[in-house]
């Protein structure tokens, strides 16, 4: 794959500062790898390579168990998730794939049973701006880092 940019974060500088302040503001409000394990969900609908490998390396790196990260193409199927966490799960996929099905209100219910108000709105936040995030690294045909490679700790 070839890059369609060299560096279109300095192209658009003020974009991608607001982007990181969000990533940071979620940060601050969503536990840490429940937050990962959506943005890797959204990653893997989305296609997205550079946001698969950071994510991945993210939850391997909180010390999440190898097979949650295997099953999570298949979550509804394992016992591995939790109630908190397939709820948020399932709302990231309606809204990732919110051109298909719209926001199904069955989706909505487990998620408002699992999370309060305030971290509706905060996930749904985050999973908007994993999308974002996917669609600029897609669209510019980033590439992943080699295998073992740090990644930027701001970027998607």
């Amino acid at each position: 794959m070839t890059p369609r940019l060299d560096n279109p974060s300095a192209l658009f500088p003020a974009g991608f500062e607001a982007m990181v302040a969000l990533e940071q503001a979620l940060a601050q409000a969503i536990d840490p790898e429940l937050l990962e394990l959506v943005k890797l969900r959204a990653s893997q609908i989305n296609g997205c390579a550079f946001c698969i490998y950071m994510h991945t390396t993210d939850l391997r790196k909180r010390g999440v168990d190898e097979m949650k990260l295997y099953l999570l193409n298949a979550w509804r199927d394992s016992y591995l998730f939790s109630k908190r966490e397939r709820a948020a799960l399932a709302w990231t996929e309606a809204l990732t794939r919110v051109a298909d099905d719209g926001a199904p209100d069955d989706e909505y219910i487990a998620l408002a049973e699992q999370f309060s108000e305030k971290e509706r709105v905060q996930l749904t936040f985050a999973i908007g701006a994993i999308n974002v995030w996917n669609r600029l690294q897609v669209g510019f045909h980033v590439a992943h880092p080699p295998r073992g490679a740090a990644m930027h700790a701001d970027a998607a």
